[in-house]
């Protein structure tokens, strides 16, 4: 949307569909806020437009109470581009900057850092330091309200690098002290702090906050809850199918029935190690006041909503990676709306898409690591028995969680089986990156080119790991009308074609259409597998597409 006029009206009708797509600020206030605020409407001549909060912030403008803008879905415009910005923006979503710097990120990019200043800041009104300084001000909010660790502490692990920094940011952007932030929170932030203890809130091997445990068992917290917002409706139920099915035992487990399951899983990052925890939403919510953390974007009908998630990390500098890895893997950044308009239109998958509104396209929690699944092949037991050789233990075991998924630096010894040792040995030298902002066409054709990995996997690794939504076979055209069909039709919302395609069994599960021959990774598992799963889980018959590539 890029008429002022355009994005007023959307403001005017509190449309939750462009939460995230840009912000307004209202001059009289100083005030910035989401598209869908529920507060009155200010006059247009009072009125300013933003792509991105951390130009608002910029700008001088801090952030509403009612509607906190900083929380809303992001845009999906970055999973599509692949240009430099939106690598650029998926790279500092992903915490590159606060790790290794302005110099990092450009170099990570293939770029000078002046040149990847002066595209940001011209598309976003805001270079990478003010928009990751966005990203650290959002995290320390979250600390503040779900936790009780001292602020000096949580200055720290949000990513400041000093306690006078994070005050004057918080004042900034919050109009209000760190103090008034956490007291803010009411009921909401006391129970996340009686469930919570400084240096022992996030230790992926403590118990996910089992019955009886009193206040000397301080290793057994519940985790810092936060909402996963999404916008527009959500096929909670196939991802969550989609999931179960591919959970590699001691890395992932789904506990609960259809409808009120919880996906678990552990995390490697990059201070130390997670256990993240995601909810199936169950029904119509009730309404009720959000407690602290991550709101939805929009109570009203299919407008948005979100997940339920809980994280225990060895380091809370990675929390806002972590919640950034979760947010790729569950599609939550995606548009639907857009999804649905394209693949409406398409006689084949039109009436597909009205049965399904809201079907996402799940991305990875972890590239690597969906990477080496996937190129072992077969049943998720197969990537288990890796996981126990050469995987890390937890501490002490989580329910079904015992390991953290082997770094490939792990897996390039001579006793490991081709060609997953040529795969991590490409990966731990750099001869192909996976990263939140590598190049997504070179990385494929690196995929490629590796001996036993071939097109169709490096085609699927592209659409989950790399999280690009634009894949699907050559373009082709209407002889007579000299219109679009098939895939071309399709662009750049293929990924979510192919898994309607696989959900209604109108393609082959797991068949990546046009990418070619020669992979042995996302060949379809036997019936035989999917019908032990079954049995274990006591679950309902899968839908079709939720048994491909069980092996990713």
């Amino acid at each position: 949307m890029r008429d002022d006029e355009a994005r007023y009206e959307a403001v005017t009708s509190r449309d939750a569909r462009f939460d995230g797509e840009f912000f307004f600020a209202v001059v009289t206030t100083g005030i910035y806020c989401r598209p869908s605020c529920p507060a009155v409407t200010p006059k247009r001549v009072n009125v300013r437009f933003f792509p991105s909060a951390a130009a608002a912030q910029a700008a001088g403008f801090r952030a509403c109470r009612r509607c906190r803008p900083d929380a809303v879905p992001g845009s999906a415009e970055w999973n599509v581009r692949a240009d430099l910005v939106g690598r650029a923006m998926r790279l500092i979503g992903d915490g590159v900057v606060d790790r290794e710097g302005v110099g990092g990120l450009a170099r990570r990019l293939g770029y000078s850092s002046r040149q990847v200043q002066r595209q940001l800041t011209a598309e976003l009104g805001a270079g990478p330091v003010a928009l990751a300084r966005a990203r650290r001000a959002h995290t320390a909010r979250v600390l503040l309200q779900t936790t009780a660790l001292p602020v000096t502490e949580l200055a720290f692990a949000a990513g400041f690098a000093s306690i006078r920094q994070f005050n004057d940011t918080i004042r900034e952007i919050y109009a209000g002290t760190p103090s008034e932030l956490r007291a803010a929170a009411g009921n909401g932030g006391a129970a996340a702090r009686r469930t919570t203890a400084p240096g022992t809130a996030a230790g992926p091997g403590a118990g996910a906050g089992r019955p009886g445990a009193g206040s000397a068992d301080r290793s057994a917290p519940a985790g810092i809850p936060l909402r996963l917002a999404y916008r527009g409706p959500y096929a909670a139920a196939e991802i969550f199918d989609f999931l179960q099915l591919r959970a590699v035992p001691g890395v992932e487990e789904t506990v609960g029935t259809r409808g009120e399951r919880t996906y678990r899983r552990t995390l490697r990052l990059a201070h130390g190690s997670g256990i993240a925890e995601v909810d199936e939403p169950a029904g119509p919510r009730r309404r009720r006041r959000p407690p602290a953390g991550l709101v939805c974007p929009a109570a009203r009908g299919t407008d948005g909503g979100w997940l339920e998630c809980r994280l225990r990390l060895t380091d809370l500098r990675d929390l806002s990676t972590a919640v950034q890895r979760l947010r790729r893997l569950f599609d939550l950044d995606a548009d639907p709306y857009a999804v649905a308009e394209r693949l409406g239109a398409d006689p084949l998958l039109g009436p597909l898409v009205a049965e399904r509104p809201g079907l996402r396209s799940p991305g990875a929690a972890d590239p690597e690591e969906l990477a080496v699944r996937t190129v072992l092949g077969g049943p998720p037991e197969h990537a288990a028995a890796l996981v126990r050789r050469y995987g890390k233990p937890l501490d002490v075991a989580d329910g079904g969680l015992t390991h953290l998924f082997p770094a490939p630096g792990n897996l390039t010894g001579a006793e490991v089986a081709e060609p997953v040792r040529t795969l991590c040995t490409a990966l731990a030298d750099g001869t192909v990156t996976l990263d939140a902002g590598a190049d997504r066409g070179a990385a494929e054709r690196a995929l490629a080119a590796l001996p036993g990995v071939g097109p169709r996997a490096a085609a699927y690794l592209r659409m989950r790991a790399l999280g690009d939504p634009d894949v699907g076979a050559a373009a082709g055209r209407d002889q007579e009308r000299g219109a679009a069909v098939g895939p071309a039709a399709w662009r750049p919302w293929g990924a979510y074609a192919l898994h309607h395609l696989w959900c209604a069994g109108l393609l082959p599960a797991g068949e990546m259409p046009g990418a070619g021959e020669g992979t042995r990774a996302e060949e379809v598992s036997g019936t035989e597998e999917a019908s032990r799963a079954k049995e274990a889980s006591g679950a309902p018959e899968p839908p079709v597409y939720a048994t491909a590539g069980r092996a990713g």
